[in-house]
């Protein structure tokens, strides 16, 4: 009894508390629908099509609204014209990335997806750069595609023109192509270590698409025991490629940022000099 009327007090001060900052950070955001305390504006979206709610918002809250996923509010730019104007009119203003705690607390800002800052802009440049300019040693990046494209039309044919759902096969196809590119080679549709890195990738990317990653603490043991078997994943590719390296003549992605880093390194232990 005691106890009940200690806690009692206690959570509507602490229900009081978080409807307090929620309105005071509200007034310096874009307006949007109001929301609940803890949960946000959650229970107002269409989880099986977000995209219909979002459109349902712009209409009332024009194309740049608030919502709230979980105590973090997202401030959404809905529409061709608004994303335009950030993206292209003010680019360099938006080219920054907000933390993400939950890929913070496995990958530390590295990367090119979650980094930021200048990290960001050094992992772009050197990762276009590669991708344009070298080809990826004597294969370009066109032969792969063709390739790929080639075992595409291949693994269709073996439906025999009987009715079949191809979203499988159309998503492994451009996943290959981005392994042929970051690992020297392809993988055939049934290898299981390509499943298995297939329904890893599609459920990391299910669950950060899940506006109740926010709230939920099991989502997020899931979400960092995959990033773990990625990371051991391509740690073993790295080795490999270490083991294998001629700096000459490079052969996918990973040898290109070997040979960088070495680079990196060797301007790195050079002894600075300074002028009489």
């Amino acid at each position: 009894m005691v106890l009940g009327v200690f806690l009692g007090p206690l959570l509507t001060c602490l229900l009081l508390l978080s409807l307090w900052k929620q309105n005071s950070q509200r007034r310096n955001l874009s307006p949007g629908p109001t929301p609940l305390p803890i949960i946000g504006n959650i229970l107002q979206l269409d989880l099986k099509d977000i995209s219909k709610s979002l459109r349902n918002f712009s209409k009332v809250y024009g194309p740049v609204f608030t919502l709230y996923l979980g105590r973090n509010p997202a401030v959404v730019l809905h529409g061709y014209e608004a994303v335009k104007e950030a993206l292209i009119d003010h680019g360099e203003e938006f080219a920054g990335r907000g933390t993400f705690p939950v890929a913070d607390k496995f990958i530390k800002r590295c990367g090119v997806v979650f980094s930021s800052g200048r990290t960001w802009k050094e992992m772009r440049r050197f990762s276009l750069m590669t991708l344009r300019n070298f080809g990826m040693g004597r294969r370009s990046i066109e032969d792969r595609v063709q390739e790929e494209a080639r075992c595409l039309v291949d693994e269709l044919k073996k439906t025999k023109g009987v009715p079949c759902d191809p979203t499988f096969i159309l998503g492994c196809a451009p996943c290959n192509v981005i392994c042929s590119i970051v690992f020297q080679n392809r993988f055939d549709y049934k290898d299981q270590e390509f499943l298995t890195f297939i329904d890893i990738l599609n459920e990391n990317i299910e669950i950060l698409s899940s506006p109740w990653i926010q709230v939920s603490s099991r989502r997020h043991r899931k979400l960092l025991k995959n990033f773990d078997f990625a990371k051991h994943y391509f740690l073993a590719k790295v080795i490999q490629h270490k083991e294998s390296l001629d700096i000459n003549n490079p052969r996918d992605f990973i040898d290109c940022f070997l040979i960088k880093m070495e680079k990196e390194l060797k301007i790195a232990r050079l002894p600075t000099t300074s002028a009489d």
